[in-house]
């Protein structure tokens, strides 16, 4: 399970290339979005170098 949002670019192309050629309805494709809408709503993001004073 991820525990930051960014990926690097190299996981990027990965991805990409694994996903190349297929196809989905647009149903699917809804639903899929939507599922991911909820799923990054629950990771936060990656904390970064400067502190932030209260």
């Amino acid at each position: 399970m991820r525990q930051f949002r960014e990926l690097s670019d190299e996981t990027k192309a990965k991805i990409s290339m694994a996903m190349k050629g297929k196809s989905k309805s647009f149903t699917h494709k809804e639903n899929i979005s939507n599922g991911l809408k909820d799923y990054w709503k629950t990771i936060p993001n990656k904390p970064t170098s400067e502190k932030v004073e209260d």
